[in-house]
């Protein structure tokens, strides 16, 4: 096994490479004419070099085993990914550190992850404590009104949250007749499109609301593509649900009388929920919040209040939940384990490819190939491959770079949200926040949550597609679509 890890490495970073050296041959010539491969830290004055175009590589290694690791190497990678994640992080924060002297971006970097990973695990934690049972006969309609719900509610709860809170209840509803297209649906729905009106919905829109983005520009920019996708989506499954006639074999021959009953058990894990969100606003760089004690590091004020009130609240509610809430949802700590380790490995490994990109789309060549089309699609295409968090935070970066801003500091991030100061950035951001959440569901891997409801189906029996019969059977012909009607729609003619 070990032998099949390395030969994929190796053949991944035969790929990888030649591209590195271009890209790096063209940051070198970029960066000779501002100021001799040097740039502002943004905050105190300090110069520090570009990184090598090389040391992407961990980055690019990192997202390659995420990608395949669960598919080819399982058993390795289960045992193995902290060690994985945390090496390859630990490799490119030496390299700033120790060669660039540059300690401005590892710390951001630690900030940024433990504002990241504080929200998730409130929020897993405190919804594994509810368990919702509906005891009626799964139809069509009903089935389109959960997925709806579930739409509005991740919004709220996040898309782990509400993934977690309505997967099973859904499966249970439907477990006479349930088939992967159910499982697929509601990953579209509700793991990954549902999410993109808040900050608190999906994780790239969190990690922009930590750049400087306000926390009410997605409800009020995302809304039209939102609402569009949506319903295109619940209509679409009710024509999928209504052919459904099959009997899973399952469960053949039981006949089962529903009281038509909704019940709710661990009801006051809301409560908690409820305190995770309100303290998302505990923001010290938006106004009227600056009071909220924090730490200042170059230039900017870093919350540690919120996130410490996020922790608590998942160590509460996991002490104090009701134990037949717990059992009914099988709940465990592996899946939000399992991001805490990957996202330290993304967070470390990823700075060089965001200071790289920031600075080739400050270029003239790069400049011309920035548009809302190109983000929507650039966004798009590699939040299906990878994971969106990361992807929306490149083009991101690369966008406001390419008109002289910088993502890392929070005025420009706010001015360019609104269009102050820059040509078309409101549609820009508009693309790439939307083209990261909806295209999150491309595959399993897209989003966080995707995997943990494949895994979920998979324990009761639902036989799930693989990875690239999910893209071939579901993604290709059925999401792509219509995420390319939403271009279309709201992007492809402004």
């Amino acid at each position: 096994m070990k032998r099949l890890l390395f030969l994929l490495i190796f053949i991944g970073s035969l790929i990888i490479t030649p591209t590195l050296n271009l890209f790096a041959s063209e940051l070198t010539n970029t960066a000779a004419v501002t100021n001799e491969l040097s740039i502002s830290s943004g905050g105190e004055g300090d110069v520090h070099h570009l990184p090598s175009g090389f040391s992407v590589i961990p980055f690019a290694i990192l997202l390659l085993m995420i990608a395949t690791g669960p598919l080819f190497y399982e058993h390795f990678w289960h045992k193995n990914y902290p060690k994985v994640a945390v090496s390859l992080a630990a490799v490119v924060v030496s390299y700033y550190l120790f060669f660039l002297h540059n300690t401005h971006g590892p710390v951001h970097a630690l900030f940024e992850y433990f504002q990241f990973i504080a929200l998730l695990t409130g929020l897993y934690i405190a919804s594994g404590g509810i368990l919702i049972e509906i005891d009626k006969e799964g139809k069509p309609l009903l089935n389109v009104i959960i997925l709806f719900l579930g739409a509005i509610i991740a919004n709220v709860i996040g898309t782990t949250g509400a993934s977690m809170l309505l997967i099973r209840p859904f499966i249970r509803l439907n477990k006479h007749r349930i088939k992967a297209y159910h499982v697929i649906f509601f990953i579209f729905l509700v793991s990954n499109i549902g999410g993109s009106l808040t900050p608190i919905g999906d994780p790239p829109l969190f990690l922009g609301f930590l750049k400087g983005v306000p926390f009410s520009w997605t409800l009020t920019h995302n809304f039209p593509a939102w609402i569009f996708a949506v319903i295109i989506f619940c209509i679409l499954f009710f024509f999928f649900d209504k052919r459904n006639k099959e009997d899973n074999p399952l469960f053949a021959g039981e006949k089962v009388e529903h009281s038509g009953k909704v019940s709710i058990t661990g009801a006051k894990n809301f409560l908690w929920l409820g305190v995770v969100i309100a303290a998302v606003f505990l923001d010290p760089n938006v106004d009227g919040f600056e009071w909220v004690p924090s730490i200042h590091y170059d230039g900017q004020n870093f919350s540690f209040v919120r996130e410490v009130i996020m922790l608590s609240v998942a160590f509460m509610s996991y002490k104090f939940a009701n134990p037949l809430a717990l059992k009914g949802n099988e709940f465990n700590f592996e899946p939000i384990r399992e991001v805490a380790f990957i996202f330290i490995g993304i967070f470390g490994t990823m700075m060089p490819a965001l200071e790289l990109v920031a600075n080739f789309a400050g270029s003239e060549t790069g400049s011309a190939l920035i548009n809302h089309n190109t983000l929507y699609w650039g966004t798009g295409l590699i939040s299906g491959i990878l994971d969106n968090a990361p992807t929306y935070l490149n083009f991101f970066a690369a966008a406001l770079a390419a008109q002289g801003g910088s993502i890392n500091i929070p005025a420009e991030v706010v001015n360019f949200s609104y269009g102050e100061g820059y040509v078309n950035s409101v549609v820009q951001l508009t693309a790439i926040s939307v083209a990261s959440v909806f295209f999150g569901a491309m595959t399993y891997i897209g989003n966080g949550p995707n995997f943990m409801v494949k895994s979920i189906a998979e324990q009761v029996g639902i036989q799930m597609p693989s990875f690239f019969g999910y893209i071939l059977r579901f993604s290709v012909p059925i999401l792509l679509p219509i995420l390319f009607i939403v271009w279309l729609v709201f992007f492809a003619f402004l």
